[in-house]
């Protein structure tokens, strides 16, 4: 097994939840080397750590290779104590806010995610896992409106070992684009997401993050 460090992301308010992330700070940069160590230690996302001292990532799920994703740039942000993270999709800032971890992205960085409104609050629950269909769905209903706080799940429906997400920052992004507004976003078993727009078209997304070992 590849020496690596595994924290929780997302940690919902009474310390459950969070979204384990693989962290790799010496391996191979050869990508298909990175990716068979993605699928070896069976995390939704795996990153890859080129440069500590200027942020510089690579981030793989059992399967893929993304550009940009929420979860591994609030972990890798808390981990590192860095104010800028450098993945492909391009420059992320990120900042603390208490306990919160945050990072500013864009909607456009984490293409081919689907969003899908529920009526009600059970209904999203009484999903199967997965749902029946092809390519990434967040599901989501309304919780409470007035106070912007929603119930959500994510399937990444591609093939993988990660039939659902326990808690999704890029997905949580799209979202809060769509809306256009901030939101407390309740995912998985115990998950705690929290966006808001930034400036210039971007979205800040935050989470509470813990050290696993």
């Amino acid at each position: 097994m590849t020496d690596h460090e595994v924290l929780r992301v997302f940690i919902g308010p009474d310390g459950r939840g969070g979204n384990l992330l693989g962290v790799v700070t010496t391996d191979s940069s050869d990508p298909a080397a990175r990716q068979a160590i993605a699928a070896e230690l069976g995390y939704s996302e795996t990153v890859f750590i080129d440069d500590a001292e200027r942020g510089e990532v690579r981030i793989f799920t059992p399967s893929v290779e993304l550009p940009f994703a929420g979860h591994p740039l609030v972990g890798t942000a808390w981990h590192l104590k860095s104010p800028l993270l450098r993945p492909p999709a391009g420059d992320v800032p990120a900042w603390t806010e208490g306990d919160f971890t945050w990072i500013r992205g864009r909607a456009a960085w984490a293409p081919g995610r689907r969003t899908e409104q529920y009526a009600t609050v059970a209904e999203v629950d009484a999903l199967p896992s997965p749902p029946p269909g092809e390519g990434w769905l967040y599901a989501w209903a309304w919780a409470d409106e007035a106070a912007g706080r929603i119930r959500a799940r994510g399937f990444p429906r591609r093939g993988d070992a990660i039939t659902e997400d326990e808690a999704t920052g890029a997905s949580a992004v799209v979202l809060t684009a769509q809306l256009a507004r901030p939101l407390d976003i309740r995912q998985g078993t115990a998950s705690q997401i929290l966006t808001r727009p930034g400036p210039d078209g971007t979205i800040d997304v935050g989470g509470r993050v813990a050290h696993v070992r």
